[in-house]
């Protein structure tokens, strides 16, 4: 992956989680693209957290009650092992 340029970033759901393949430096928009191209299109924000804190702490409501989930535009470059639920409109 380091060779490539590539990272991967989560999205979780009930009954799944699903790991996507992008290339580093990838915004949150484009980063959406590659699940459906709706929801780039419609994109309006991100939630994000970070993987290591979501294990450690055992739950998304954890790591909102601890103030670590995130809301980000579309000027956010996606990090390595970032869990993202996307919220757009079409």
């Amino acid at each position: 992956y380091r060779m490539l340029d590539l990272i991967t970033y989560f999205t979780a759901g009930d009954p799944e989680v699903h790991a996507w393949t992008i290339e580093r430096g990838t915004k949150a928009p484009q980063a959406a693209g590659k699940i459906h191209s709706d929801f780039e299109r419609g994109f309006i924000r991100a939630e994000v957290m970070k993987c290591a804190d979501l294990l450690e702490l055992g739950t998304e409501a954890a790591v909102k009650s601890a103030g670590k989930l995130g809301t980000e535009g579309k000027e956010y470059v996606v990090h390595d092992g970032d869990v993202m639920h996307f919220r757009f409109n079409v």
